[in-house]
């Protein structure tokens, strides 16, 4: 059938051969295009005037919708943020009165206050462990079996394995560009300087900026030391005590008193060498060997400027954003705050009403603000989520008779870093934002997990491909609303390798019951705190078993202060019971030589493949995996001072 176009004028010269090159041009434009072809055969029966004057706005508004439905289509950016030591207790909008935070409360005003998030370990090479892959920390082998729980030199070869998936290394597939910006703590060398087998660049983050190790007091002299500081004294004094015998032999022998071997002398001296230099080289110069920045695999500054670290890290991940800003993006800001030593910025100094401790807290404020401000003025609101939480509980035990409290706030909560199954060392600020998907105001009381991370961004990042073992969940639904009750029925609290006590949230109830089946020993008795041994450990002659355990219900007494007995709990028994079946099914997932017949947890150097990665063997220091800047053991460099200017800007 042919086709005819009048005109005002008469014989149009728009054909219908010129229709069809229109329709073909639109249908290339959008892939949906029934609504403007019939547009079409609509205007084919109207003047060609009017079809002049509407057709280039037409492929304009075809040229719009393709767009448009490219804009839904888009995968979101993620903008994770961590804070190191932060109690839940000092955040405004979990209760706090006395520091201000009008950032973070603004993300929580705008966005979904969690108010049950738990960390998988009261420490940060294992919470961080778990946060990045998902799964207990113990499945990775980044739980401690005695005194060493955490990373304590970086020329140590302990880490998180390579065959550990992050949620990073997930949405690298998913074509993301991946950046990591601060404090890494889980491990850089394995056999050799330089082979990377720990390094964030291998486990997804294609750029890395910051904190391969942590920020502790070794980093800023007068500070104090953190590190074996009692291995350190001995050495020490061992040290002194062979100098002191070589004089003295020198002395008997010079007098004439006795007769001294002169090879005895030489003996003498080349042990009180040995043991100088083993106290001295790897402690003395821990500032030189952990305190340094890296970007990607290059150390950039040893030791590291203290000082101008906060303005570096946030002006990198404001670059990285800025970057990313027209592809999809993962962004994890993991802060040096709240760690010892605290910051001095001048900026921020003396302006809070909570000492040194509160000055910092307010600077974190600040720097969330900014973050936050660069993703708005990018126009990326809308397809961004944003993330803020802390590794874990804040440090009770860490204070200072001139500047006092130099640790966090718990809140309600007791205990704090590295006391087990204790709720105020593990619960933590959990707030997402996302305007436009999730709603503003909204508060989730249910059980989470920094292990859900993970599962949540493979969902939203379109990841469908099959996985290993998790024990995080996708929280959208709960973020939406969608779902009213946590799929975590049970969590589980380590305490290094050693199961440490388990929270159960029946079905349909407000209760979340938590057994505790050994807590750590305080000290002094009646403390609040291991002040003695400035934390708390896991093992041996440092804890009390508990037979029966001790069982609270942390809804009506989420400070654990008033044990459950069957006098006053129904249902005692059955949790109990329901708990110990958990249990076994628990560790019927985890490789078998990671339990004894009796349930208790064991350390294994070779676990099928998994390793301990927190062993004496892999915690040491070695020279050979030192990262280093220049000539070994002359490490030293400093990063450009334009480079400094313009992150301080």
């Amino acid at each position: 059938m042919g086709c005819f176009v009048p005109t005002l004028y008469g014989q149009s010269d728009i054909t219908c051969a010129h229709i069809t090159v229109i329709t073909a041009e639109l249908r290339r434009r959008d892939g949906e295009a029934g609504t403007l072809w019939e547009t079409v055969v609509w205007l084919g029966n109207m003047r060609s005037a009017m079809l002049a004057l509407l057709l280039p706005l037409i492929l304009t508004a075809g040229s719009d919708v393709s767009t448009g439905r490219a804009v839904e289509k888009k995968k979101p950016n993620f903008v994770l943020m961590m804070v190191d030591d932060l109690g839940i207790g000092d955040i405004g909008c979990y209760g706090n009165n006395t520091i201000r935070t009008p950032n973070i409360d603004r993300l929580a005003s705008e966005g979904v206050k969690l108010t049950q998030h738990i960390a998988a370990a009261p420490l940060c090479s294992p919470s961080r462990a778990a946060f990045m892959t998902g799964r207990y920390a113990v499945r990775s082998g980044m739980a401690s079996t005695g005194r060493v729980q955490v990373l304590l030199f970086l020329g140590g070869s302990g880490g998180l394995p390579a065959g550990e998936t992050t949620f990073a290394k997930r949405l690298q597939q998913q074509g993301y560009s991946t950046g990591l910006i601060g404090k890494w703590h889980l491990g850089v060398n394995c056999e050799s300087r330089g082979d990377h087998c720990h390094h964030p660049n291998q486990h997804g983050f294609s750029y890395f900026y910051g904190l391969p190790f942590t920020l502790f007091n070794d980093c800023v002299p007068g500070e104090g030391k953190d590190v074996l500081v009692d291995l350190q004294q001995t050495l020490q004094h061992l040290t002194l005590l062979f100098a002191v015998g070589l004089l003295t032999m020198v002395f008997v022998r010079v007098s004439g008193l006795l007769e001294v071997s002169l090879w005895f002398l030489v003996l003498l001296f080349f042990l009180g060498l040995v043991a100088a230099a083993v106290w001295y080289v790897p402690f003395a110069l821990l500032q030189t060997w952990n305190c340094i920045l890296m970007r990607n695999q290059e150390v950039i500054e040893q030791p590291m400027t203290v000082e101008t670290l906060p303005q570096r890290l946030l002006g990198e991940a404001q670059d990285f954003i800025k970057r990313n800003a027209d592809r999809p993006f993962l962004l994890f800001f993991s802060l040096a705050h709240i760690h010892t030593p605290l910051f001095k910025s001048p900026a921020f100094t003396g302006k809070s009403r909570h000492g040194r401790y509160g000055d910092n807290l307010e600077e974190v404020d600040w720097i969330i603000g900014k973050v936050r401000d660069t993703v708005d003025s990018l126009g990326l609101a809308n397809n961004t989520l944003m993330y803020f939480t802390s590794d874990h509980g804040g440090h009770l035990e860490d204070s200072d008779p001139h500047i006092g409290q130099k640790g966090g706030w718990n809140g309600i909560y007791k205990g704090g870093k590295a006391m087990g199954g204790w709720e105020g060392g593990i619960r933590v600020p959990g707030i997402f934002r996302w305007p436009g998907r999730l709603a503003a105001g909204r508060v989730v009381e249910e059980p989470t997990s920094l292990m859900d991370l993970y599962p949540t961004l493979k969902y939203l990042a379109g990841d469908k491909q099959p996985d290993r073992e998790i024990d995080g969940y996708n929280l959208m639904p709960l973020l939406e609303g969608k779902a009213v009750q946590s799929e975590h029925e049970f969590m589980f609290h380590y305490c290094g390798i050693y199961l440490n006590a388990v929270r159960w949230h029946p079905l349909g109830s407000d209760s979340v019951f938590k057994v505790h089946f050994f807590t750590p020993n305080f000290s002094p008795p009646g403390a609040g705190g291991c002040y003695d041994t400035k934390v708390c450990l896991c093992h041996g002659d440092h804890v009390t078993h508990h037979n029966p355990p001790l069982l609270f219900d942390l809804f009506h007494d989420p400070s654990e202060s008033r044990p459950l007995t069957p006098d006053t709990e129904p249902r005692y028994a059955e949790v109990l019971e329901r708990t110990a079946k958990a249990v076994m099914r628990h560790r019927s997932t985890l490789p078998p030589k990671m339990t004894s017949a009796g349930g208790a947890s064991q350390a294994s150097t070779d676990v099928h493949g998994v390793q301990n990665q927190m062993t004496w063997e892999k915690i040491l220091w070695r020279p050979w995996l030192q990262p280093c800047c220049g000539t070994f053991p002359f490490c030293g460099c400093k990063e450009d001072e334009a480079i400094y200017e313009s992150k301080a800007a």
